[in-house]
């Protein structure tokens, strides 16, 4: 289904075919994941890699987690010196094996946008969240990764940098894990967002997934034992139970390869669920595309941040 949105879905249809200290977990190895759930709250950056222009990697306390916590963030050029204007956010989570030091393609094709006029400016974050997590809180409290971004990184953001700390204000997006993550969130709490773009995101039915004899075999236990963890933590759930709150309010646009054997079915089977639904959103498959992140930013660099600028443009009440 393609929203109502005649300039993104003009651009879309001429350039593409529409068909898809570390927690519990010793050190990974060079170029590995852990085995499961773990952070490193505070990370450094890579040898050989710099932060993108007009980026920088800050820490703040959060209280679930009982420590600091990094992230980056991009702040538009002519942010020093327009004291007095207020800018949109848009928070970027990434995939599995990730953390704050990610995306940093996105900053650049934003920072090239916003230079050239192409977009307006605004402000970029870049969450940490950990090693299989996928932006949930586990059963146990070790890893409050919703609490401290939802709870605790946005309302820092808004409090320290010079937000429109407003749904018509913020987007939210992600790739793989990140890409799941952001969507649950915004099912969740979509007073909070007016945009996601769900890039890739594995879109599991989570409450299907619950064993009351052997939970712990589902994502190594991470939810628990108990049944309305996977209910709370289930994007189709969600998305029903916030419809009127969804529907109309969040724009929504998914992005998949057609290569992407591990992802798409989800992804088919959640975009059928908001058709079923009635929730309006933009729906893609990139032909002979399997899960590259930055060969999907290449396949649509032109309009990468199109969707969330014409949803805050859309959302903004009038006369702001």
């Amino acid at each position: 289904m393609i929203s109502n949105v005649p300039q993104f879905a003009l651009a879309l249809a001429l350039s593409f075919i529409v068909s898809e200290n570390a927690v519990a977990a010793p050190k990974a190895k060079k170029n590995s994941r852990p085995a499961g759930p773990a952070v490193e709250w505070v990370n450094v950056l890579p040898a050989g890699k710099s932060l993108p222009t007009n980026t920088t990697h800050r820490t703040f306390f959060s209280e679930a987690a009982g420590r600091e916590v990094g992230f980056c963030v991009y702040l538009p050029p002519g942010y020093g010196s327009e004291a007095e204007r207020r800018y949109p956010v848009i928070y970027n989570l990434h995939g599995n094996g990730g953390n704050e030091f990610h995306s940093f393609e996105d900053v650049e094709v934003l920072h090239e946008g916003i230079v050239s006029g192409k977009y307006p400016p605004m402000i970029l974050v870049l969450p940490n969240g950990g090693h299989s997590t996928f932006y949930k809180d586990s059963h146990d409290g070790r890893f409050p990764i919703e609490t401290m971004f939802i709870r605790e990184l946005i309302p820092f953001v808004d409090k320290t940098y010079r937000t429109i700390a407003a749904r018509h204000g913020r987007a939210i997006e992600g790739f793989s894990m990140g890409g799941r993550g952001s969507t649950r969130l915004a099912m969740k709490y979509p007073e909070l967002f007016c945009s996601l773009f769900c890039q890739a995101g594995n879109v599991p039915r989570t409450s299907e997934n619950f064993d009351a004899e052997n939970w712990r075999e589902y994502l190594s236990g991470y939810l628990g034992p108990d049944k309305r963890n996977y209910e709370e933590n289930d994007a189709f759930v969600l998305a029903e139970k916030n419809r009127s709150k969804i529907a109309g309010k969040l724009r929504i646009l998914i992005a998949c390869g057609t290569r992407d054997g591990g992802h798409l079915p989800t992804v088919r089977d959640f975009h059928q669920r908001l058709v079923e639904l009635k929730i309006d959103h933009t729906y893609i498959e990139l032909e002979n595309l399997a899960h590259q992140r930055t060969k999907m930013i290449e396949r649509l660099r032109s309009i990468w941040f199109d969707y969330h600028v014409e949803s805050m443009r859309l959302m903004t009440p009038k006369g702001r």
